[in-house]
């Protein structure tokens, strides 16, 4: 991990069906298969599908034994620009940190929306590279690929490897293909 706490945190902020709970799970049970130790969990409100939704993920090389949801995460993933409208995501982030976002808007942009955050800020047009990739805008892939490459807490190869055992019977072979293929562009995208 690239992170100097013990345990590495990440908080997710999405829209529901964007996929931000299988993000978070994917690369927990690609830790899990790396031999860490995992907390993965999410926060929803009584809101239906497009509501805004966090997800919280810890990773450790020792035992986590906090239920508390993260309250310092090393990087916060926005799978919906839109979310920043309504939700303060880059309240706890500060210099050291990164926030990843999926937009059309280069990082100067979003800057100007989290002006008092002075971290890094990856903006990734995650939509568009899923929908050339995949046949569909579901961003969860490419910004999975896009924290691997930023935190090295999994690789690619555990996330691609679990990803077709949960996926393969489901989606099929060419569709997963496909999904991990985003996840490497995503990586690559850096």
């Amino acid at each position: 991990m690239k992170f100097n706490k013990n345990t590495f945190e990440v908080i997710f902020f999405a829209r529901g069906g964007q996929g931000a709970k299988t993000a978070s799970e994917l690369i927990a049970h690609a830790a899990v298969l790396e031999g860490k130790y995992v907390k993965a969990f999410p926060f929803f409100g009584p809101e239906r599908s497009g509501a805004p939704t966090k997800m919280f993920l810890r990773i450790s090389d020792k035992e986590i034994r906090t239920q508390e949801p993260v309250l310092d995460p090393d990087v916060v993933v926005v799978m919906d620009e839109t979310v920043m409208d309504s939700e303060y995501v880059t309240g706890n982030l500060d210099r050291n940190e990164s926030l990843i976002i999926n937009s059309k808007n280069d990082s100067e942009e979003i800057r100007k929306k989290a002006s008092h955050f002075d971290g890094k800020i990856h903006a990734i047009d995650a939509n568009g590279i899923a929908l050339q990739i995949t046949g569909n805008t579901n961003p969860n892939m490419v910004l999975v690929g896009q924290l691997i490459k930023i935190s090295e807490v999994v690789t690619l190869e555990s996330a691609a490897q679990i990803f077709r055992d949960v996926f393969l019977e489901k989606l099929g072979k060419d569709l997963t293909e496909k999904n991990i293929r985003a996840m490497h562009a995503g990586y690559d995208s850096l």
